[in-house]
């Protein structure tokens, strides 16, 4: 008589215990909606890191732009006060452009920070009612 292999004593003891019967395609299917959605999420993920780069280069830029005209209008010249008002305004000029784009970089970080985790939290719950139909299904 044969010996029984590990895999025969598993199935005798899986009958004996009464566990459910599996669903394997159910379950292979499972696992390739899962590693599709993680390629998703990490397409998503790449795609916000470069916007994010592209939207600090052209700050860049435009900074440099604004620099450059900045320092060819600046003439100081006149009063004492009028040099004062004169940097005081560039000063704020200065101070609002970096408000703004720290405030576009900032929203662009955050969508990009939040589509991907979301991609994969979407598919986990996916993923456990799936399973869990793929066993109930099966059973006997």
């Amino acid at each position: 008589m044969a010996e029984k292999t590990v895999i025969d004593m598993f199935a005798d003891m899986a009958k004996q215990i009464s566990l459910p019967k599996i669903d394997y395609e159910a379950f292979v299917d499972i696992h390739r909606k899962n590693i599709e959605a993680m390629q998703k999420s990490t397409a998503v993920a790449s795609e916000g890191g470069r916007a994010v780069l592209a939207k600090q280069q052209e700050i860049l830029a435009e900074v440099g732009r604004e620099a450059r005209q900045l320092i060819a209008d600046f003439r100081p010249g006149g009063s004492p006060q009028e040099v004062a008002t004169k940097q005081a305004e560039l000063a704020k000029r200065v101070f609002e452009a970096t408000v703004k784009n720290t405030r576009d970089l900032a929203e662009l970080v955050q969508k990009s920070n939040s589509e991907a985790p979301r991609i994969i939290l979407d598919r986990m719950r996916d993923s456990f009612a799936e399973a869990r139909a793929a066993i109930e299904s099966r059973k006997v």
